[in-house]
Parts: C-alpha cells; structure tokens; sequence
C-alpha cells in the first residue's frame, strides 16, 4: 500500500531497515556562512539526532553513521579536541532524548586509542551503550575510530587464530562465517548508503558490507541534511532495481 504524505508517495512496506551515512560536509557549511569550523560540528550533531528520529518515524531500524574515521586522527589536535568534546556533551544533552525516543546506542570501530585525556569520553560511551541496551526502537550505530580496512585485518587475524586453536575448519570458512567476525555482526545487512556534500567516495567505509548496497551521493551539506531530503533520497531508493548479480 502506498501512503500520501508531505508530498511524498513513500512505499512504507519497502522501507530499507539499515540506512548508513557518510555525514560529510560539516566544515564547508560553516564556512559558506563565515563560521568557524566547529559551529558546523556542532550543527551537523544536532542533524544527527534529528535524523535519527525522522528515521525512526519511517520505519527504518538501524542507522550507522559514520563519526570519526581512524584516518581522522589525522586532523588537526585542536579539531579532533572540539569533536570529541562536542561528542561528551551531546551525549550529556541528548541522554534523556534517546531514551525517551527507545534509541539503542551501538558501536562499531575501537576504543582503544581514547586514554588519558580522552579516557572521559570513553567512559560516556560506554555508558550511552550500556544504558540503551534494553531499548528496541531504532539503533543508532556509531562508527568511532573506525575504518573498514582495519575492521578486515582484525576479522581475518581472529579467524586466523581460530583456525590455529581448532575452534573452526578452513573449509569451514565463507561469506557467512566471515561476517560474524565483522563488527556488524547482528545487524541486518546495509539496504541504502547516503553520502552528503557532494563526495562520492566511500573514504574506508564499510568497504565489506556496502558490496551490494544502493547508493546515494548528494550535494547537500550535513546539517543541512533533513527530514525531507531523507524522503527524497528513500523514494529514489525504492525506483532502483536490487538485482544482487542476478539478471533480470
């Protein structure tokens, strides 16, 4: 059946459950307004959350999203300060939001390089996680320090050490059991890929998981992402043809 609504002929029984995002364009949009880089960080959390429940609304059930790449250490330290700080505080002021909207918080990528000074931001993270766990409206899935390729290397070094302790076969391996050693393990496979500002590379993300994914690349900016180009970009998905190799 299809639903009118906002003008738009959204198919809501063909709604993809796992949407990722590439939010991309943060620092472009404050300087098109003669802001500061941070003001666009700032901005484009606020549209995180605010997409995170317009999804939510649509049906969608899980949205990863990708927040700090482990090539975005490269950055700056004075960047890379205001954003993990920016993260603190969002999470601080949005606590009572998510639970209210039942969001479940997940993560995927390591925490591992988050000491000393940033040991806070740690600890806010793994109790956003801890506490939304039980929560079964939409999951917000985080990619932090993350990056596919180091997701890979990480899969085949713990299959390699399987291997090696006879916990499994070598024949034993395929594409289903090398996907429980990816970190999204357990989250229904990725239906629609959405890239902001214009970009059209994938920039080390989810390289495994988005091999058969539709893709969208738009030119809007991340804060300026909202619930109306979120429709445009479900509508465009539900034109295209999944095919998965198969000819038709």
């Amino acid at each position: 059946m299809i639903f009118k609504k906002a003008k738009f002929d959204i198919d809501y029984n063909n709604i993809p459950k796992h949407v990722a995002f590439i939010m991309d364009g943060n620092g472009r949009w404050a300087k098109n307004k003669g802001l500061m880089r941070s003001a666009g960080h700032k901005a484009g959390a606020e549209t995180l959350f605010s997409l995170a429940k317009d999804a939510k609304e649509l049906g969608v059930e899980v949205v990863t999203v990708y927040a700090f790449s482990t090539e975005n250490w490269k950055r700056n330290k004075e960047e890379i300060n205001y954003i993990f700080k920016l993260m603190e505080t969002v999470f601080e002021e949005k606590y009572e939001e998510m639970q209210k909207n039942n969001i479940k918080v997940r993560m995927i990528g390591t925490l591992d390089r988050l000491v000393g000074e940033y040991d806070s931001l740690k600890k806010k993270i793994e109790k956003i996680i801890d506490d939304t766990k039980n929560n079964d409206g939409i999951t917000l899935n985080i990619a932090f320090n993350y990056g596919s390729k180091d997701e890979i290397i990480r899969a085949v070094r713990n299959i390699s050490k399987d291997v090696k302790e006879d916990r499994i076969k070598i024949d034993e391996i395929n594409e289903d059991l090398f996907e429980t050693y990816l970190m999204t393990h357990g989250l229904p496979k990725i239906d629609l890929m959405i890239r902001t500002s214009g970009e059209q590379r994938l920039s080390n993300f989810l390289l495994w998981q988005l091999a058969y994914t539709e893709m969208i690349f738009t030119s809007t900016y991340w804060p300026d992402f909202n619930s109306k180009e979120l429709k445009k970009c479900i509508l465009e998905y539900q034109k295209r043809d999944r095919r998965y190799g198969n000819a038709k």
